[in-house]
């Protein structure tokens, strides 16, 4: 009976011992002795090396935990006309191995150590906005700790493709998406997360950014998603990139010199139409105005329409409508000094209404001879008749005098000079109104231009 007993005892106490021995081997502690006089022994990760190839797991049914986060050091370039955003990151990838384990007081308190990448198995986290070839070096290091935790930082140059919103062109705020996810692991496999929240990555990116060139980095936001392909899901994690282009330069460069443009066309209206000084002046405005745009269409996207274009075109559009009616006055002046047509009844009306003195839209026509000097007398070709139109004698003083051929021809005179003076007035008229249109514009543009460059 003893002897059974005791070869009881000895079965269960090489059982407990295998199993123990077993358990050892499954976590693979590594020993770590001399490490801290011989320095580290490669052939006490052999085996850790030599599993490389697959997923470190002991269970394989157990999705491994990456856990990922970056930090943009760099806006580089936006290329509006590719729709691609290129920027420099280091990517921090963390996940576990379950192989790897030591006891740091049998180590010589050596709690981490630095492998090359070769020897260990690397998540596949990729960009989904990715254009490029990944340039990353191969031979890079990772930090391993005691527990077998891996963190592998990653430099990355992105070339990424970036949905660009150009309509408040150069006023525009611009949301680019890093996604980053696994090519070949779905969720049953592996598992993304965050090593650092959110708001920490992106004041850290703010902090280091290093690039201070047109594009400057307000945000970073980011949320969890699963991408569904067939039957397979992967998950994915998208960062929100919201970026700002600086303005300064363009506004020097684009809206001041158009702005002053059309500052110098709408001064012109001072110059007397009848002089034949003004419409020289507005041509040669106007093909400074096209030299202008294009020598500056270098500076503006060439996809879409921006609001900048929509103002250029509008800017283009009132100088020719000015020209246009600078040449249709001294049409008008010139009619008006050699027979003037009969003004129509509406077009009469129109004017009457605005040319009253109760009306809020005064005409530079209303102020009469005191003022601007409007009469006949200022045409050239028209001369003052003899008799004017109020002191005219009545039909039958001319007829007792004997001349009636004289009568007439004063009442067709004085019917001629009330004419010109109606369409000189209407010219005016049209002048006061495209005057009052650039005021608008101009008020309405710099009301614009503030607006969008304090938001």
């Amino acid at each position: 009976m003893e002897r059974g007993w005791t070869h009881v005892e000895g079965f269960v106490l090489c059982l407990i011992l295998h199993l123990l021995l077993q358990g050892e081997g499954d976590t693979f502690t590594i020993n770590c002795s001399g490490f801290d006089q011989h320095g580290v022994d490669p052939a006490a990760f052999q085996a850790v090396f030599d599993r490389k190839a697959f997923r470190p797991v002991i269970n394989y049914s157990i999705p491994t935990h990456v856990n990922i986060s970056f930090t943009l050091s760099a806006i580089l370039e936006v290329d509006a006309q590719r729709q691609l955003m290129t920027s420099f990151l280091w990517l921090n990838v963390i996940w576990y191995n379950p192989f790897i384990s030591w006891n740091p007081k049998e180590c010589g308190g050596i709690r981490k150590l630095s492998m090359t990448t070769e020897n260990l198995w690397l998540p596949d986290i990729f960009i989904e906005e990715f254009m490029d070839v990944d340039q990353t070096p191969t031979d890079l290091m990772a930090y391993v700790n005691n527990e077998g935790r891996i963190k592998y930082d990653k430099p990355m140059q992105v070339v990424s493709i970036c949905k660009l919103d150009i309509f408040y062109f150069p006023f525009d705020q611009q949301n680019c998406t890093l996604t980053f996810g696994s090519f070949l692991y779905t969720v049953e496999n592996m598992v993304l997360g965050m090593e650092n929240k959110v708001q920490e990555i992106s004041n850290t990116s703010l902090n280091l950014i290093r690039s201070k060139g047109e594009w400057v980095l307000l945000s970073i936001h980011q949320r969890a998603k699963k991408m569904t392909v067939g039957t397979n899901q992967y998950d994915q994690i998208i960062f929100y990139v919201v970026i700002r282009r600086r303005p300064r330069l363009y506004v020097i460069n684009l809206l001041l010199p158009s702005g002053f443009l059309v500052a110098i066309d709408t001064l012109s209206f001072y110059l007397p139409a009848e002089s034949g000084n003004r419409a020289p002046f507005k041509i040669t405005l106007l093909l400074g105005y096209n030299v202008f745009l294009l020598m500056m269409s270098d500076l503006l996207p060439t996809r879409g329409t921006p609001l900048i274009s929509v103002y250029f075109a509008l800017c283009l559009s009132l100088m020719v409508v000015s020209l246009l009616e600078t040449i249709f006055i001294i049409y008008l002046l010139h009619m008006a000094t050699s027979e003037p047509p009969p003004m129509p009844q509406w077009l009469h009306s129109l004017l009457l209404h605005c040319t009253s003195p109760r009306k809020c839209c005064p005409t530079a026509a209303q102020k009469g001879n005191k003022d601007l000097g409007l009469t006949s007398t200022h045409l050239p070709g028209l001369k003052e008749p003899e008799v004017s139109a109020g002191k005219m004698p009545r039909p039958g003083e001319a007829e007792l005098n004997g001349c009636p051929e004289s009568t007439r021809a004063q009442e067709h005179e004085a019917q001629k000079q009330h004419l010109a003076e109606l369409w000189v007035q209407f010219s005016h008229m049209m002048d006061t109104l495209l005057f009052c249109l650039y005021l608008l514009f101009m008020a309405s543009s710099i009301s614009t231009l503030i607006v969008l460059w304090n938001t």
